[in-house]
């Protein structure tokens, strides 16, 4: 879930990353209907596992556990690798800590035979991942809103790459959704 402007922080609530100030936390709810949770619903109805930062972990461990439901199931069936270089309580079943060298461990990780790796939040991780190219698809919300302030999701560091539209679809509350795939390294010309 993005802004406009590209901020990524607390789009569920307003007390669930007010890190730096941010007080706009909640900013997608208003933009909730039926067709983006079906689409959701549907994107999480087949096999997959988690990565999450402890931050992300953390706030989802307090509530998931604790609800059943279309989301609320697989979330709690998928194994949650969980990244971070400091103690996190791994209460919630199927979790595991992965620390030292998370890029080395995640390329290991990404070439098991299991299923789709998914990364919901998780900003400050997020950065890991686009610094060391280990992103295979982009599955953009798009929000019709500007914050201005707040976590980005292509922050310093990220490498230049190029990606593959190969789904797109513009909901009635003006969320645009757009799945990339990565497609190879950057490329620049010229109008002249």
């Amino acid at each position: 879930m993005i802004s406009l402007d590209g901020v990524i922080q607390a789009p569920g609530g307003p007390e669930e990353d007010t890190s730096g100030g941010f007080k706009y936390g909640g900013w997608t709810v208003p933009y909730a209907d039926e067709s983006f949770g079906d689409i959701i619903n549907q994107e999480l109805s087949t096999p997959f596992d988690l990565l999450l930062g402890r931050k992300t972990y953390e706030i989802w461990t307090s509530y998931w556990p604790k609800h059943t439901g279309p989301i609320a199931d697989p979330f709690n069936k998928a194994t949650k690798y969980v990244v971070s270089g400091n103690g996190v309580d791994l209460a919630w079943k199927e979790s595991v800590l992965v620390t030292g060298d998370v890029a080395a461990k995640l390329k290991t990780l990404k070439q098991e035979d299991g299923p789709t790796l998914q990364v919901h939040g998780s900003g400050k991780f997020v950065q890991t991942l686009l610094k060391n190219d280990l992103i295979d698809e982009l599955r953009l919300r798009l929000f019709p809103v500007t914050i201005g302030t707040g976590k980005r999701l292509f922050a310093e560091g990220t490498i230049p790459a190029a990606f593959e539209l190969v789904d797109s679809q513009a909901l009635p509350s003006g969320v645009i959704l757009a799945n990339y795939k990565r497609s190879g390294e950057l490329k620049t010309g010229s109008f002249n």
